[in-house]
């Protein structure tokens, strides 16, 4: 089982990113899907839950609004669209599936002037 990100970018403040996050060895839409993110310095954090059902389960407060989290069944990935982007959203973002316990090697995004 492996996951793979992508996507990652330098983006002005204000600016979009949409992230890929490619499932293998196991259907990602039979389980929670989520993805982290990394600030330098900082404790790992929650950014995004998607359920089974589609429905997500939870969004940081901090990106509420602003990121949604999906899932394409065919292509096996979860995406997290990313806009009005700010420069405390500067981190390296992973995602994760907690029923296996793997983590992908991490996609850097970057927001700069």
């Amino acid at each position: 089982v492996q996951l793979v990100e992508s996507g990652g970018d330098l983006v002005q403040p204000g600016g979009s990113l949409k992230l890929s996050c490619a499932a293998s060895g196991f259907s990602a839409s039979n389980y929670i899907m989520s993805w982290y993110r990394q600030a330098p310095g900082m404790e790992r954090e929650l950014v995004a839950d998607l359920h089974p059902s589609t429905v997500p389960i939870k969004y940081a407060g901090s990106v509420k609004g602003r990121f949604t989290i999906s899932r394409d069944i065919a292509k096996n990935t979860v995406y997290l669209q990313m806009n009005d982007l700010q420069a405390e959203d500067t981190a390296v973002y992973y995602c994760y599936n907690r029923a296996f316990g793997i983590w992908g090697q991490g996609t850097l995004v970057t927001v700069s002037p």
